[in-house]
């Protein structure tokens, strides 16, 4: 199995695309998309239709703190976040926010744990972003018998902890297309980064690719038509930030 790993689309259909395209080329076999679909891009209706053809083939779909968002927005919307869910809603239909609202918070897949953010409290939305927040995910999930690797999304960036043999946990950051041997004797977890808003001052998509055959683990940057999902973002009614943000990578 070759899953592909995708995580905070964020409304950016173009990049959904240009990831779905190299993950083919790569050999995926299997698709797994941890959460935000919606929130910030310009497409969410499309995006989540997308994302509905990938389940319905057999993809494995997690909710993320911005679908929950688009389904039920704030009252008093209080930030840019809230404005995009209250914008987001109007967007969707009835059949896109009800598959939203049934999207399960974790699943697993073979050896793998799939989550949104941290696996030890999934509905609060804690930032798996240092190796204390990832321990405690890892923990969490690998009580699961047979789960050996966790993969998250939430915080826009590519990082790999592991288990090492003192069992302090390593913080490793990837270089992108270089596949990182991850045997199920250790106990990993990876977050997998933005498809759609990256965060680290590159514009490429981010996504990762898991061969559970061989147990190697590559974490992808594709380039698509950043400007143009900016430019989109532009001609709708959300902040002019959301598209600098996709300008700049940040």
């Amino acid at each position: 199995m070759k899953l592909a790993l995708l995580s905070d689309i964020h409304a950016n259909l173009r990049a959904l695309h240009a990831c779905l395209a190299h993950a083919q080329e790569a050999g995926a076999t299997h698709h797994a998309v941890l959460g935000d679909l919606t929130g910030y891009g310009a497409e969410p209706a499309q995006v989540v239709d997308a994302v509905m053809h990938l389940a319905a083939r057999g993809a494995v779909v997690l909710g993320g703190n911005h679908d929950a968002l688009a389904v039920q927005p704030p009252a008093q919307p209080q930030t840019h976040g809230d404005l995009s869910a209250a914008w987001t809603h109007g967007q969707l239909d009835a059949t896109q926010r009800a598959f939203l609202a049934g999207l399960p918070l974790h699943a697993q897949l073979g050896s793998a744990w799939l989550v949104h953010a941290s696996a030890d409290a999934p509905a609060n939305w804690h930032y798996v972003d240092n190796p204390h927040r990832a321990q405690r995910s890892l923990a969490a999930a690998c009580a699961h018998p047979g789960v050996s690797h966790v993969f998250c999304g939430h915080v826009h960036h590519q990082r790999l902890y592991y288990q090492g043999a003192a069992r302090a946990l390593m913080e490793f950051m990837p270089t992108p297309g270089v596949a990182i041997p991850v045997p199920a004797h250790r106990q990993w977890l990876a977050t997998v980064g933005s498809v759609g808003q990256p965060r680290d001052g590159d514009t490429r998509a981010m996504y990762a690719l898991f061969d559970a055959t061989q147990a190697r683990l590559v974490f992808q940057r594709v380039a698509y038509d950043h400007r143009a999902a900016a430019q989109a973002v532009r001609h709708t009614a959300q902040p002019e930030w959301f598209a600098q943000r996709l300008e700049e990578g940040r």
